[in-house]
């Protein structure tokens, strides 16, 4: 009697699926994993270890607050906040931004061994950084809270709040993370622009400069296109956090608006070109 064979035939979906929440959870597992790889191999075999998550904001906040704050004498717009406290407000969660857009954009080349060879959602390559870097975004904390007690600066009720802008950062990353990982995966060139382009994201974020100076200098209306960028209501939101001015509601809703529109179609496009991935790596 012959033996009978089974064969199983994988087809491409016929139709385009956008996303499927089923099959991402299905692979928690393997992200929670990516994630914690990545936490370990970037502190691996180095002297300084975690010390480099809080050297590399705190050399940032020391340049802006002698250019910006020294010589170009400019004064935050919450009272009584000095300046090294209010430029450190805005580098920790920029440095999570850039670092994990910078580490998301060549996710999938350096995974491309991987997920030409075994089936999972590819979605999870490029957000792995995404949730990794909130490791040393976490750790930079550390500088804010010393220099909280060495001003003597302490948190209001805002503090509360604080979700809502980091979430915005963090979908923000996400967002152009879909985005510029499937370009450079296409297009070899976004890696070497984006260097360019974080520098042209950074001096345009309210990060040396409070973004009332935009009101004052060009009226309300332009101020509300400002907020139009996530990161202007990620940073301006959670400076607010930390002191007892008001909490800019209509510009961090504003920057939300534009942070889901980013996530959103950065996942369609992610989605999109998705099946080709192993074609062109």
């Amino acid at each position: 009697m012959a033996e009978e064979k089974l064969y199983t035939f994988i087809e491409p979906r016929k139709k385009f699926s956008f996303f499927s929440i089923k099959d991402f959870f299905r692979y928690k597992d393997l992200l929670y994993y990516m994630v914690l790889r990545d936490i370990t191999v970037q502190y691996k075999q180095t002297i300084l270890g975690l010390g480099w998550a809080i050297l590399n904001p705190l050399f940032q906040i020391i340049i802006f607050s002698f250019i910006f704050g020294n010589l170009a004498g400019l004064k935050p717009d919450v009272a009584n906040m000095p300046y090294p406290l209010f430029s450190t407000l805005a580098v920790i969660p920029w440095t999570y931004f850039s670092s994990s857009l910078s580490s998301a954009c060549s996710s999938l080349i350096t995974s491309s061994p991987i997920f030409t060879k075994v089936y999972f959602p590819r979605i999870i390559i490029p957000l792995t950084p995404v949730f990794s870097k909130l490791f040393d975004f976490l750790i930079s904390m550390i500088i804010l809270v010393g220099l909280m007690i060495y001003y003597q600066f302490y948190p209001g009720k805002n503090l509360v709040l604080v979700a809502w802008p980091l979430l915005i950062i963090i979908v923000t990353s996400a967002g152009l993370g879909f985005w510029l990982s499937a370009l450079s995966l296409q297009y070899r060139d976004v890696r070497f622009a984006l260097s360019f382009l974080l520098s042209v994201l950074l001096y345009a974020a309210p990060v040396a400069f409070p973004a009332s100076l935009v009101k004052e200098k060009f009226g309300q209306q332009l101020y509300y296109w400002y907020a139009a960028y996530p990161m202007v209501g990620g940073i301006e939101g959670f400076r607010a956090c930390f002191s007892s001015s008001s909490f800019p509601l209509e510009m961090v809703a504003i920057s939300t608006i534009t942070a889901l529109l980013i996530f959103m179609s950065g996942l369609f496009y992610f989605k999109k070109l998705e099946r080709y991935f192993a074609d062109i790596a």
